[in-house]
């Protein structure tokens, strides 16, 4: 918005930042720092509807070749409006070798007025060559007690409920919120059932979890991170209860610690970890997961 803002706030508007964006090439104004959030540009962008304004998300468990194709496309056609068109790669670390390879020639030599953000949790993730060719912003993870705050104060929700979430949410704001909004606590309940069943289930039955997992392609990477908790906070439990994650499931995770081996535990933490790299290489999805439940059912 501070990029592509009509106009600058007056001088006695509290949201006035004296720190000036020098937009030369475009032969506009200077504009403030902060911008007016009322012109037109600035109410496209806050509504999602500018069509300058780019983001690519990951389809299914990781960003496709194709789609940095299409981008890189669309990147090579001028702006339609904006004075400087935004990429925002959400979740980069997502993008397999390939999907990322395509990227880098976009990288080095970016469209005139174009800025591309990449949004990763962890730059370890991307590729080095990726990494190499960007401007690193490290923004710091919220306290629980402000995660806790939001929640409670802003968003209505049980304080209870907001200590689980906070507990997990990474220190996101933006995060909390959806896993407000889409019931994480339920689902995270019910993967956790299926988890500590898995060495009852009959073959059929693994499989039948399996091919659950992988028809939802959208929340497959939260359910898989969901299961790595839950081994984590097992082994917390032996260990280090004081740091377990699920608080609320302390007792349970206590309880069902002592009838598995550390070993054992460290080893389905590292099965769960190495399917998710595998899903992200493009190894098939449905049979990475069958593998990884029935690996985890003899473990």
């Amino acid at each position: 918005m501070a990029c592509n803002c009509a106009s600058s706030p007056p001088a006695d508007n509290p949201r006035h930042d004296s720190r000036s964006i020098d937009p030369s090439n475009t032969g506009a104004q200077s504009l403030s720092g902060v911008p007016c959030g009322a012109c037109k540009p600035c109410r496209k962008i806050e509504s999602n509807t500018h069509p300058d304004i780019i983001r690519l998300r990951p389809v299914g468990p990781f960003i496709k070749i194709d789609q940095i194709r299409t981008l890189c496309q669309t990147l090579a056609m001028k702006p339609y409006e904006a004075k400087t068109r935004v990429v925002i790669i959400s979740d980069a670390q997502m993008m397999n070798a390939a999907a990322g390879n395509a990227l880098l020639k976009m990288l080095e030599e970016p469209p005139v007025s174009t800025v591309l953000i990449l949004l990763a949790s962890h730059a370890s993730d991307l590729l080095p060559t990726i990494v190499s060719r960007c401007q690193r912003i490290r923004f710091c993870p919220l306290s629980r007690k402000d995660l806790i705050s939001v929640l409670v104060n802003e968003q209505g929700v049980d304080a209870g409920q907001a200590r689980i979430i906070a507990n997990m949410a990474g220190g996101s704001i933006s995060r909390a919120l959806q896993m407000h909004q889409t019931n994480w606590i339920g689902r995270r309940n019910r993967l956790v059932r299926e988890s500590e069943a898995l060495s009852m289930g009959s073959v059929n039955r693994l499989l039948a979890f399996g091919e659950q997992l992988s028809k939802d392609k959208e929340g497959l990477p939260e359910a898989l991170e969901v299961m790595k908790s839950w081994l984590r906070d097992l082994v917390a439990a032996k260990i280090s209860p004081q740091n377990i994650l699920n608080h609320d499931l302390t007792a349970r995770l206590v309880q069902t610690s002592q009838k598995i081996p550390l070993s054992s535990l460290l080893s389905k933490f590292e099965a769960v970890q190495s399917t998710q790299s595998a899903i992200k290489a493009g190894i098939n999805t449905r049979l990475a997961l069958e593998s990884m439940i029935l690996k985890l059912s003899r473990l």
